[in-house]
């Protein structure tokens, strides 16, 4: 393919994904769609088209006046606060959003299309025995505010497997594990990003919860790899768990791993559970298997360990 379309190009995986895409095709012309054109080009002063609008209001055929060979929709809210305040806007996101780029990729006729999804659409799932395939989803409760994020994304997967079969768009789904590595910004609010602010302080790491829910991580690196993978290999209409099954532990054997990072003697751990509804996602023992998409061909290379590291020399680096 000699061009790609990416949306959602200001977040953390769409962005990594072009840094990744400018050096691995570089003869490949990429445009993106994004609401903040002056963050867009301050990120890609040159190489770049840079679209800008709303992918639920606007006409994105009028936004974008020529067509692209592959599309990668990662636009996204991630934010829970926004979540719980919000969830009918933050649904509208996920569903209508991913409902109009698959309308263009339609028109566009492209020969591939990767939608990115999440490891939360698989609610709640008892792993103890397997690991999760992609072909089993758990329950999600319905009447929790937060369960827009999981439910959107179920149905934008929704929209892509009835884009596929009746219209044939070739779209694949990715269902990302937690994703970091370099590039995560330091105002990063997620648990992950907490937990390696504490060590480059050497402060204690402070869990809010228990650390019972398993997680399941993949290296950005990895995972930009992974999406290029399936916009070339991947099966259209067909769901792909990425992540690395080796780094599948509890926060709390992720806290702990973090801690022994910190330069000389580990930081402690230590749990203070705080009064009221912090509005995280619920315990989960979900582990997910990565064994579809390495029948592609694709392994993922870097562990939970080497996830801080990048992320901690890129602090570093930023500071310096």
């Amino acid at each position: 393919m000699t061009s790609y379309f990416i949306t959602g190009a200001t977040g953390y995986v769409g962005s990594m994904l072009v840094r990744y895409l400018r050096e691995a095709h570089p003869d490949a012309e990429i445009g993106v769609f994004v609401r903040d054109a002056a963050k867009a080009r301050r990120r890609w002063p040159a190489g770049v088209t840079i679209y800008t609008g709303d992918l639920v209001q606007d006409d994105l055929a009028q936004m974008v006046p020529k067509s692209y060979e592959a599309v990668v929709h990662c636009a996204a809210i991630t934010q829970s606060a926004i979540m719980r305040e919000k969830p009918v806007e933050a649904a509208d996101s996920i569903v209508l959003a991913t409902r109009r780029v698959l309308e263009l990729a339609r028109a566009w006729d492209v020969q591939s299309m990767v939608y990115v999804s999440s490891m939360e659409v698989y609610g709640q799932i008892d792993c103890s025995a397997a690991r999760a395939t992609e072909d089993v989803l758990g329950a999600v409760d319905l009447t929790q505010p937060r369960s827009c994020y999981p439910m959107g994304k179920r149905m934008a997967e929704q929209y892509c497997y009835d884009f596929f079969h009746e219209y044939g768009v070739p779209v694949k789904v990715a269902r990302l594990a937690q994703t970091f590595g370099r590039g995560v910004p330091k105002t990063d609010r997620r648990v992950f990003a907490q937990f390696a602010r504490s060590v480059q302080a050497h402060a204690p790491i402070i869990l809010q919860t228990a650390g019972r829910s398993v997680g399941n991580y993949c290296a950005i690196d990895d995972v930009v790899r992974a999406l290029d993978c399936l916009l070339e290999r991947g099966e259209n209409g067909t769901a792909y768990n990425v992540v690395n099954e080796k780094s599948t532990m509890t926060i709390r054997q992720m806290a702990e791993l973090a801690a022994g990072l910190a330069d000389g003697a580990p930081v402690p751990v230590r749990v203070e559970i705080p009064a009221g509804d912090p509005g995280y996602a619920a315990d989960t023992g979900l582990r997910l298997s990565g064994a579809r998409l390495e029948a592609l061909g694709w392994r993922p290379q870097k562990g939970l360990a080497e996830m801080y590291r990048d992320l901690l020399a890129d602090w570093e680096k930023d500071e310096g």
